[in-house]
């Protein structure tokens, strides 16, 4: 009833929030995810979202541009428990992390892990994604869904270059002074495929996306160095000319029986 009666109304808000997708802007009136994906006009900003937060939908963690319908009532809104999708897939993560846990106090540690995803996040944010998981030193991010970018390739790729130059800023201004000479710095891995979304846990209502997508995003993270991009070839296929001139590199990686080409983007 209260999406039925609200409809009418944010008719005119529903198309100022549609210009402002097309700008990529961090402020939309409406939840770009059930737009994009259903067509809802969902409030999220201004006085026609109070009476959906009595409801509980707010903004989500995962993107401040999605409502919390997107993350937690996956399979009652899009009416099935799984969908498939085209999305690119970010995975990133701080290299020299462990090393460098090894030898300071745990405070100071909870102080890095929060810039580092703090810095990712506004990252992907900008650029349409979303930070679906977090995993102490590392994250997994989603491009093209919920929120819908045809050049999600694109989108992710200048995503990690944002990630890496905030990162590198921020990690450059801590002191690890007598800590030893190891890197301490930020490895990514990005992947364009097939996946498949939705909720996969019976104890948790947040989608996910699983497959050999994922799987193959984070591999290509695990192999990169500091201040590395590691972007397959699907990836690098659709990305066109920000990859151009980027080195190929062929890798060796758990579980996958021949060879993986990648493109490296290296920004120290």
């Amino acid at each position: 009833m209260l999406f039925t009666s609200l409809k009418t109304e944010q008719m005119q808000p529903m198309t100022e929030a549609s210009a402002i997708q097309q700008n990529h802007r961090g402020d939309a009136r409406i939840c770009r995810g059930c737009w994009d994906q259903m067509h809802m006009p969902i409030p999220i900003r201004g006085p026609l979202a109070l009476p959906f937060r009595a409801f509980g939908i707010t903004r989500s963690k995962m993107n401040p541009n999605i409502c919390t319908i997107c993350e937690r009532s996956f399979r009652y809104v899009k009416k099935q428990s799984h969908v498939a999708a085209s999305a690119t897939i970010l995975f990133a993560d701080i290299r020299g992390f462990t090393h460098l846990s090894e030898r300071i106090e745990r405070m100071r540690l909870s102080e890095i892990v929060s810039l580092f995803q703090d810095r990712c996040a506004q990252a992907i944010w900008a650029h349409d994604g979303i930070v679906n998981k977090t995993m102490g030193d590392g994250l997994m991010a989603i491009f093209n869904f919920p929120i819908i970018r045809k050049d999600h390739a694109d989108a992710a790729i200048r995503a990690a270059l944002d990630i890496q130059k905030h990162c590198a800023d921020a990690l450059g201004r801590l002191d690890f002074a007598g800590l030893g000479d190891a890197p301490l710095g930020v490895g990514v891995g990005i992947h364009s495929g097939e996946v498949e979304i939705g909720e996969f846990s019976t104890f948790r209502s947040d989608f996910t996306a699983i497959g050999g997508t994922v799987n193959l995003a984070s591999r290509l993270e695990s192999q990169a160095e500091a201040g590395e991009i590691l972007i397959s070839a699907e990836t690098a296929s659709e990305a066109g000319d920000l990859v151009s001139n980027a080195a190929t590199r062929l890798l060796s990686l758990k579980g996958i029986d021949l060879p993986v080409e990648a493109r490296v983007l290296a920004t120290h």
